[in-house]
């Protein structure tokens, strides 16, 4: 039996994440030393970058989601990439404050959005019955570039300097985000003659061992709803909540992972190490996550993500060795993998597919204005303390919240 395209173009959308980690806090983190030393910026104004792409991302954000309905992701990965790649150039000649921030910004603002909303829409648009799991594998390539894209970006700033390390970005983000998404991409599977999941005909709903639809269930693809009737649901509003919460705490703590480590006594390179470890753990939590989202109900998932956030958190305050440092990013880096792989599956499953761009680039302002609040905050404190333990358990406590909201998701009824 052929393999389904669908595999193809989950392909695609790992290799587009993996291409706009060029423009993720944990890559920026393993510039903020050599920058700050050489241009003498605080932690709060580095920050200040991450937070202002990411509020740009939230406003171009209604109005992206739509065009992925369609047109779909082709373009939009295509020139995302683009972007990326050449922001990376400009980085690299940085002489001033304000050229980083027009720089990094322009950049941040790509991976929040026009990135985030292609990738998704694209995965969710093939696959209904196997989503979370499809959703799984994207998730990994996260983890899978957050561990491999800082450390050899640590490696070039190390032999060549850190102008170097951005232009090495800059021709990976193309090589990885641009060609094979030009020639592979294909809107949905209609359009070639298939049905999702690479089904022969209509499949029957498939249940967790609750009852309740699971977070990838299909029997949601049946009552697709519009952007504004799921505007009108509770389950909208609690999943934008929980991604408000969270999301402060994955960008805060992925921006300022390696400094703090670095002022708790690890070298840069052991620190790149622990970054990498937080990474492969995000990537295989994702595996697990994606397997039991397509049985476990939605709320399940959440909460067990945030909840291993929240302890991940608490204990990289008491770091005190390298063992402790492998240990905490392993724990956090665990419920971050299941944050990234049940939430962006969350929207189509609970909501469908056929206005899945649309209801995404509505609700993603939620998710990117907590990205740029989180890096923002945690520097503040940084600055304002001496240290980094006042936003560790700050970002602990949201975490926290966001257990407890997941606690309420149920699934959506038209009101």
């Amino acid at each position: 039996m052929p393999v389904y395209y669908g595999w193809v173009i989950v392909a695609c959308a790992m290799g587009s994440n993996v291409a706009r980690q060029a423009a993720a806090v944990a890559t920026l983190s393993m510039f903020i030393v050599p920058m700050t030393l050489e241009f003498g910026w605080s932690r709060t104004a580095i920050s200040g970058a991450v937070s202002l792409g990411s509020l740009l991302g939230a406003l171009a954000a209604p109005s992206v989601g739509p065009l992925a309905d369609r047109h779909g992701s082709r373009a939009l990965l295509v020139a995302s990439a683009a972007v990326v790649s050449a922001c990376c150039v400009a980085l690299a000649g940085t002489r001033s404050l304000a050229w980083f921030y027009a720089a990094f910004a322009l950049s941040r603002m790509t991976f929040s959005t026009p990135f985030d909303v292609g990738i998704y829409a694209a995965v969710a648009k093939w696959f209904v019955r196997r989503r979370a799991r499809a959703m799984s594998l994207v998730a990994v390539s996260i983890g899978a570039g957050l561990a491999v894209i800082p450390l050899c970006a640590q490696l070039v700033i190390v032999g060549w300097g850190w102008r170097a390390g951005w232009l090495a970005l800059a021709a990976f983000v193309l090589l990885a985000g641009a060609l094979p998404q030009w020639l592979l991409l294909v809107r949905q599977p209609e359009d070639i003659g298939l049905r999702p999941d690479g089904d022969a005909a209509a499949r029957a709903p498939v249940e967790s061992r609750t009852g309740e639809p699971a977070s990838g269930d299909a029997h949601w693809e049946e009552h697709s709803f519009t952007r504004a009737e799921a505007l009108r649901t509770p389950t909208l509003w609690l999943l934008m909540a929980y991604t408000l919460l969270m999301f402060p705490v994955q960008a805060g703590i992925s921006l300022h992972q390696a400094p703090h480590l670095i002022e708790r006594g690890l070298s840069p390179a052991l620190a790149a190490g622990v970054v990498s470890a937080f990474s492969l753990a995000a990537a295989g939590a994702s595996l697990v996550f994606g397997a039991a989202g397509d049985r476990a109900p939605l709320r399940v998932s959440l909460f067990a993500a945030a909840a291993l956030a929240a302890l991940g958190a608490l204990a990289m305050r008491s770091i005190a060795s390298p063992a402790g440092a492998f240990g905490s990013a392993i724990v956090f880096g665990a419920g971050l993998g299941g944050v990234l792989t049940i939430v962006p599956a969350a929207w189509a499953s609970c909501f469908g597919r056929a206005h899945y761009g649309a209801i995404r680039g509505v609700t993603l302002p939620a998710q990117v204005g907590g990205q740029a609040l989180g890096p923002l905050l945690a520097g503040a404190l940084h600055d304002a303390t001496g240290d980094y333990g006042a936003g560790l358990a700050v970002f602990a406590a949201l975490a926290a919240l966001a257990a407890a909201c997941a606690l309420a998701v149920r699934p959506p009824r038209r009101g």
